[in-house]
């Protein structure tokens, strides 16, 4: 785990604007008990930011703040969306599923973590703040437009039986579509025992269990989230029955990936230890307002890399934790590429790196 960082000191009164900009898509009305959730690494200036937007919009905020969980992994984990800071506990989990919404600043969200369906069942309504210097944030506020495009693109992922991603640098991939599940999210949500992240703007299948393969190759430019690094060297990913087998490349981008999915397990074949070289998700951006080359202007502990998931026409490839499946692990790459063509039942809803 690593602390918020250096970025965004001082509040600014246009950052309390755009949390309340959020705020209100979500539905959040005087009166209303909101929780605000954070750890003792989490970036205080969002967690000043939330309070100050709640209080200002006249909600009964209140905090609940958990020490961040001792290191459990054999390497650093970074931008999983899995925190483990709840840790399980029963009064922690009350409380946030007895609230109308929880402002998530955790340092790495509650997207996949084993307490969200407890917290949403009580139906309180998730916003996860991703782990984000300020100005990343103000840049990437979600308009009310944003839920149409994204909900249009799940319904045709939801209708197709197969996806298929090519490229000019070699790829070939595909999924097959039959029992995924599929999300999307647009960054805020007003519905009860529901889950949002900002920044945000793409769409994803998580599939089942047996129905990926092909070839990924990572070309310079596409971007490794879990390094915060973008690719100077091709990586080629041989994938067979959703796991990676094979990782060829004769880079410092090849052996740093190499040695982080052996840092889980040293054999891809060994089924206990092979949930990470597994597939997660995979999808594309769909939000025009997120940049590729945002990663240039920020120092690493003020950058999560939400804003790279969701930038228009990327189509993320994801490895690691995947409940449709059965998989579970804290091993997990998150790969935007660019370049791709991404085709639904053959039919191309991204043409070379552009949305259609």
């Amino acid at each position: 785990m690593h602390g918020g960082g250096s970025g965004g000191g001082r509040i600014e009164a246009k950052w309390i604007d755009s949390f309340c900009e959020v705020f209100r898509l979500s539905g959040v009305m005087a009166g209303d008990a909101c929780a605000v959730l954070s750890e003792t690494q989490s970036r205080p200036v969002l967690v000043q930011l939330a309070e100050l937007a709640l209080g200002r919009l006249g909600a009964r905020w209140f905090h609940v703040t958990v020490p961040t969980p001792r290191q459990s992994a054999p390497v650093p984990v970074r931008s999983t969306g899995a925190s483990d800071a709840i840790g399980r506990l029963e009064p922690v989990i009350a409380a946030l599923a007895g609230s109308r919404v929880v402002v998530d600043c955790t340092v790495e969200g509650l997207q996949h973590a084993v307490e969200l369906p407890q917290i949403l069942k009580g139906g309180a309504r998730v916003l996860v703040i991703s782990n984000e210097h300020p100005e990343i944030l103000e840049r990437t506020v979600p308009r009310a437009e944003d839920e149409a495009t994204v909900r249009e693109a799940m319904r045709r992922l939801k209708a197709a039986r197969e996806l298929r991603v090519t490229s000019a640098a070699g790829t070939d991939l595909v999924v097959k579509l039959a029992g995924a599940r599929v999300g999307g999210v647009w960054g805020f949500t007003a519905k009860p025992g529901t889950v949002t992240h900002w920044p945000a703007g793409l769409v994803l299948a998580f599939p089942a269990a047996g129905s990926v393969r092909g070839r990924l190759v990572l070309a310079p430019g596409d971007v490794n989230l879990t390094f915060k690094r973008y690719l100077a060297d091709p990586v080629t990913l041989t994938i067979e029955d959703d796991h990676v087998t094979r990782i060829e490349g004769a880079s410092v981008d090849a052996e740093l990936m190499r040695g982080y999915f052996s840092a889980w397990s040293d054999d891809p074949a060994d089924p206990a230890q092979r949930a990470a070289y597994a597939v997660s998700h995979v999808g594309w951006g769909l939000n025009r307002g997120a940049r590729w080359d945002a990663m240039t202007f920020y120092d690493k502990a003020d950058f999560n890399g939400t804003e790279l998931r969701a930038f228009a026409g990327n189509f993320l490839y994801s490895t690691g934790a995947n409940e449709v499946a059965g998989r579970y692990t804290l091993g997990h790459f998150d790969l935007p590429m660019r370049g791709c063509t991404v085709l639904l039942d053959g039919e191309a809803v991204v043409r070379e790196g552009v949305l259609v």
